[in-house]
């Protein structure tokens, strides 16, 4: 009543309580403030590099002694990087030297003090327990470790000299002089010239490289020699790199601080269907009658050279090597005639979809087998190839996945290699290793710990190194014998205890039902160190359905550091992070990676299946909060997600994305997509459907990214402004497809706050 009749009180009273909702609301908006400060804060300590200064004896890379008598290896210790030694009859682990009689060595030679914790030394080869090779200082030196004493290497220069490639038998050498071929006898000095009609866009004896850039309006790249000598000395196996009808890409620099106008950068990279292409046409030089003979092969688009897909055979009558058709639905294994060019197909592989991109084969000289990985049954198996009658022959048989052939031993006829899915209640996308004999039979399991195991074998094949881990299980290495997969001792164990006093924990692995309703899926999730189940958390998708690979972290590193960075980081902002592998993805039977050819639009429909699972599964994690992010074909998958999948995700940070297939390099799309290019390139691009997104969208791409170039991310952004379509852009001037280290925390952090902003202080869709 007092407030009705006295209207000054009542303003007082109104003005008090305003102040006091306005104070409250400061408050818990600045402690909100102080709060996620401190998250960030905390998720600095999950970054690689902050996780790498808390992680010890990780993972042993052995490097093998010259007489095969053991191996030495590097490792990260509580007390720096330590050097240890193991010797396989002894079975004994011992320092491999000492490191500050090393470092004092090393700083009597430079009159500089040298940190024996980090010796800044590059170990290249071990001749044997007591002496080895390293570079220093950008020099090579040889150490006999009885005496510390360091002689230096003269010929290192020489023989790391790219520009000239050196005869087997010492007497020649060949090099690029105005895009032409010279043999130089290195005994008389007299230089022959073995071609004569090469210009700049025509060039004798080079390889166009991957990464390979221009600078200029009408520049064309620099000679860079890529020869193959046969065994005996006499013949030269080369390529004509031929860019007469080559089309370009273009690339603007602008992060030159002297410079104020974007210079111009160039590439030679053909898009699918492009037939204007850097064309590669193999030959064969003769060192005495200086006649070339061309190969009989037609050229592919600039990919890989074909210096890479062919070899000598040891008596130097034949060049053996696999071709890719155009497509890559055939694949042909062949041997070549040095001295016509005449190219014999020993056997041909060919697919409705395409032929597996990690296809092995491995060539027996001696024995003139060839051994090789093919799906033609559905699951990628391991065969022989007689080379002689062509006749193929299936040595392994079953539902699993041969991965890789990790070493032959011709002597005892036996195959070694790694395999995943083949036992029983074990994780599919975990490798084992096996061998067996040329003949298919006596198949032995040498790693039965149902753990990813990653294994070096020695060169006598008598010993082999093995890194086990899992997501849940920090490495360990062990040293064992291929006779049974014997454990001889135990060389390392991962110490992770100063991460764990962090309160870290391990990801949580999880199964889920694909689209056929049948098929189970495996991902895992990170959680924040303060998890707390009776919360609700936003979930953040790290992607990447790119068919050639896949994303479940199954070993130790890539659980505890992630794979494009580190996912524990970003889960202590308050999120719970998953990656996950959908139908569509390598590692398992090749109908299910064939879901995502032609289809790769579709490929996020397992995941987000799994989020719903998930979701029903676990009340902590809020489905109406998700957020995705991914790089390169990730960054597709990110972008596509608020454009076909924004009733699932919401909010989408798109790294370096190839948008559109069409502006890809050639390759990869048309393996995966199809060639020659049809409708669904048009159909399933991110630009030519800009008007149906939906959600928070952030782009980054490095401006000089010569892998997935710029243009896509600029031409989307241009689709998303006509389309009225509001989205965040951040081009990084100065960066390829991998990001500069010095720019990556920048990056990163603007990732962080775009998620934090649209899932935690400001959940709302655009």
């Amino acid at each position: 009543m007092l407030l009705k009749k006295n209207p000054l009180v009542f303003n007082i009273f109104s003005v008090l309580i305003c102040t006091w909702v306005g104070s409250f609301q400061l408050s818990a908006q600045s402690n909100a403030d102080s709060i996620m400060e401190k998250r960030f804060e905390r998720a600095q300590n999950f970054v690689w590099d902050s996780i790498n200064k808390k992680t010890y004896n990780l993972e042993v890379k052995p490097q093998l002694f010259g007489d095969n008598s053991g191996f030495a290896y590097r490792i990260k210790t509580r007390n720096g990087f330590e050097y240890f030694s193991v010797d396989f009859k002894e079975l004994k682990k011992q320092k491999s030297f000492d490191q500050k009689k090393l470092a004092d060595v090393l700083s009597e030679l430079t009159e500089e003090e040298i940190n024996h914790k980090k010796l800044p030394i590059r170990i290249i080869h071990w001749r044997n327990k007591d002496e080895f090779n390293f570079v220093f200082k950008n020099s090579r030196y040889g150490i006999n470790l009885k005496s510390y004493k360091i002689s230096p290497l003269k010929d290192y220069y020489k023989r790391r000299d790219k520009s000239i490639s050196v005869s087997p038998d010492k007497k020649y050498e060949v090099y690029i002089e105005e895009d032409n071929l010279y043999l130089k006898n290195r005994n008389t000095n007299t230089v022959k010239a073995l071609s004569t009609d090469g210009e700049k866009d025509y060039i004798y004896g080079s390889a166009y490289g991957w990464s390979q850039t221009m600078k200029g309006e009408n520049a064309y790249p620099e000679p860079r020699l890529k020869v193959k000598w046969s065994p005996d000395s006499k013949k030269i196996l080369t390529q004509i790199t031929d860019m007469r009808e080559a089309d370009k890409m273009y690339m603007l620099d602008w992060s030159q601080d002297s410079l104020y106008r974007a210079e111009l950068v160039s590439y030679f990279r053909p898009s699918p269907g492009d037939m204007n292409f850097v064309k590669l046409y193999p030959v064969v030089f003769d060192v005495e009658s200086l006649e070339m003979t061309k190969l009989n092969l037609d050229p592919q688009p600039h990919r890989l050279d074909f210096g890479r897909d062919l070899s000598w055979s040891s008596n130097s009558k034949m060049i053996y090597g696999t071709y890719d058709h155009r497509g890559f639905k055939k694949k042909d294994f062949i041997e070549v005639n040095p001295n016509t060019g005449k190219t014999r197909i020993v056997y041909t592989e060919e697919s409705e979809t395409n032929i597996d991109y990690h296809t092995r084969f491995r060539f027996v000289r001696d024995k003139n087998l060839a051994f090789l990985t093919s799906e033609k049954t559905g699951w990628k198996q391991l065969y022989v190839l007689d080379w002689d009658s062509g006749k193929l022959k299936q040595l392994t048989k079953g539902e699993f996945v041969v991965n890789d052939i990790k070493s032959i031993d011709v002597d005892n006829e036996k195959v070694y290699f790694t395999a995943m899915g083949r036992e029983t209640d074990v994780n599919p996308y975990y490798k084992m290793l096996y061998k067996i004999d040329f003949d298919g039979n006596n198949l032995r399991l040498l790693t039965p710990e149902a753990v990813n195991h990653k294994v070096y074998i020695s060169p006598d094949r008598n010993y082999f190194l093995d890194n086990l881990s899992t997501a849940k299980q920090p490495n360990y290495t062990l040293l064992r014998s291929t006779e049974e997969g014997e454990v001889l001792m135990r060389i390392e164990q991962a110490d992770i205890e100063d991460l764990q006093k962090m309160g870290w924990d391990f990801p949580q692995l999880f199964t889920a039902i694909a689209q056929d309703g049948k098929t189970e899926l495996y991902g895992a999730l990170w959680k924040p160190t303060d998890f707390d189940p009776d919360k609700k958390y936003p979930l953040i998708e790290y992607v990447y359905t790119g068919p050639h690979t896949n994303v479940f972290p199954n070993t130790f590193s890539k659980g505890v550091y992630g794979l494009y960075n580190s996912n524990q980081a970003l889960a202590e902002l308050g999120f719970v992070v998953m990656q996950v592998d959908g139908m569509g993805t390598a590692g398992r039977s090749k109908a299910f990676q064939d879901v995502s050819y032609k289809n790769m639009g579709d490929n996020l429909i397992d995941h987000e299946l799994a989020i719903k699972q998930l979701g029903r599964k676990y009340n902590w994690i809020d489905t109406t909060r998700v957020g995705i992010y991914g790089h390169s074909a990730g960054g597709y998958d990110a972008a596509h997600a608020l454009i076909a999948f924004n009733e699932t995700y919401k909010v989408a940070v798109s790294s370096a994305g190839d948008h559109d297939w069409r502006m890809e390099k050639a390759w990869w799309p048309e393996l995966y997509v199809g060639w020659p290019v049809d409708e669904y390139y048009h159909n399933h691009s991110n630009i030519t459907l800009a008007n149906k997104l939906k959600g928070n969208l952030l782009l980054i791409h490095g401006a000089l990214d010569e892998n997935v170039n710029v243009s896509a991310t600029i031409k989307l952004s241009e689709a998303l402004i006509k389309a009225g379509k509001y989205f965040d852009l951040l081009i990084v001037p100065s960066a390829r497809h991998a990001y500069p280290k010095k720019y990556y925390p920048y990056i990163q952090q603007k990732r962080w706050r775009f998620f934090v902003d649209h899932l935690i202080e400001h959940p709302q869709v655009k």
